[in-house]
């Protein structure tokens, strides 16, 4: 039996796995690159993968989950990222996606571009370390509230 913040933190998990399957989902396929990545990532967030197969198999239409705080948004922003690059091609409809997004978000949309073509350059994910001063610099260039 779960309490109730167990609950309340598997809810919070599965609504950013359902973030990442909006942008999947975003230009109508799912690639099977997107798929893999989607699992990697569910993986980190010791998501079952028939938890998020189920999500996959759903026909509900995903809303985003727009996050409290600065530190949790860029960390969705990250996974959003490696959903972009994980079939290798960018499409329109996905920078649209995450550009609604960040605006959702009290951002300027150029952090999309910004994310996409420096950060991530090539798909290539930034180390840990690393992030944490993107963040700070993101925080610094791209908050508008």
């Amino acid at each position: 039996m779960h309490g109730f913040f167990e609950h309340q933190y598997l809810t919070y998990k599965k609504n950013h796995i359902k973030n990442l399957l909006a942008l999947a989902k975003a230009d109508g396929f799912v690639h099977e690159k997107e798929q893999k990545m989607l699992f990697k990532i569910s993986k980190r967030y010791g998501l079952k993968e028939r938890q998020v197969q189920e999500l996959m198999d759903s026909n509900e239409k995903f809303t985003v989950n727009v996050r409290d705080n600065f530190h949790d948004k860029m960390n969705v922003l990250f996974d959003l990222m490696q959903m972009v690059w994980a079939d290798g091609v960018i499409e329109k409809k996905e920078i649209e996606f995450c550009e609604a997004l960040v605006k959702k978000f009290g951002m300027k949309k150029d952090i999309v571009k910004w994310l996409i073509h420096e950060v991530f350059e090539k798909g290539t994910t930034p180390p840990p370390d690393e992030w944490e001063e993107i963040k700070r610099e993101a925080k610094e260039k791209f908050v508008t509230k």
